[in-house]
């Protein structure tokens, strides 16, 4: 006998979720009143539902990160999507110097491929942003600039690549990212990053995926010696 296994109906929470997922993703307004959803009253009326189901799917939607429920004021829309892995590293790696650890082969594994790709894919404008940013970095007045100079360039290179889930993943890591340079430009000044940078964005303006990488790669490498991460110390940039 041939038995033919049924897909499982998605439940009404599911379903739920669905639909108010494709109403965020839709909602591309700066106006921060249209960052609101209706009241939980509102949305049940309107999707024909019960009010627990709209508030058991807008809690799931919270804890992925596309909402934030406010008591006493309502449901607003964000984007947090990266907080869900962020929120975890912590628990799944209790160790500082293990999360920074993984945190640098992470970014090798990624960051050098997404250089090379924003090499391959940029447009004007991700180039014109990527030499915006480079020139915060270069005139930024202090260490707590200098860093936000660097992540926001790492995140631009991610945005040029064309792979949203690389910017997504280093969203997730941007926290972390954060301890790591205070123990690099923290701790040695802006000038390595500065000169890195150049060197990736030179490539990419040049339209030159394999130097993007290896200067990507020579990056991240010399970010985890500055971290005296012993484990990337012994690696060499190819």
């Amino acid at each position: 006998m041939n038995l033919v296994s049924l897909e499982r109906p998605a439940s009404l929470v599911e379903t739920v979720c669905q639909q108010l997922a494709k109403l965020i993703r839709g909602k591309h307004s700066e106006d921060e009143d249209d960052r609101w959803l209706p009241g939980e009253r509102s949305l049940a009326e309107k999707l024909g539902v019960s009010r627990s189901v709209v508030r058991e799917a807008t809690k799931r939607l919270e804890q992925q990160g596309m909402l934030e429920i406010q008591h006493g004021n309502g449901i607003k829309i964000v984007d947090r999507l990266h907080r869900p892995l962020n929120d975890s590293l912590t628990l799944l790696i209790p160790d500082m110097a293990d999360r920074l650890q993984q945190l640098n082969e992470t970014r090798l594994s990624i960051e050098p491929d997404a250089a090379a790709m924003a090499a391959e894919r940029a447009t004007k404008e991700h180039i014109r942003t990527l030499r915006r940013i480079q020139t915060q970095l270069e005139n930024a007045p202090d260490n707590a600039a200098a860093i936000e100079a660097d992540i926001a360039a790492h995140h631009a290179i991610a945005d040029a690549s064309g792979n949203r889930i690389y910017r997504l993943i280093l969203d997730s890591l941007a926290e972390l990212g954060v301890t790591s340079r205070l123990r690099t430009i923290g701790r040695i000044g802006k000038a390595t990053a500065i000169e890195h940078h150049e060197a990736i964005l030179s490539a990419i303006e040049r339209r030159d995926p394999e130097a993007a990488r290896a200067a990507m790669r020579r990056h991240i490498l010399a970010a985890g010696e500055d971290m005296d991460l012993p484990a990337l110390k012994t690696k060499k940039a190819k």
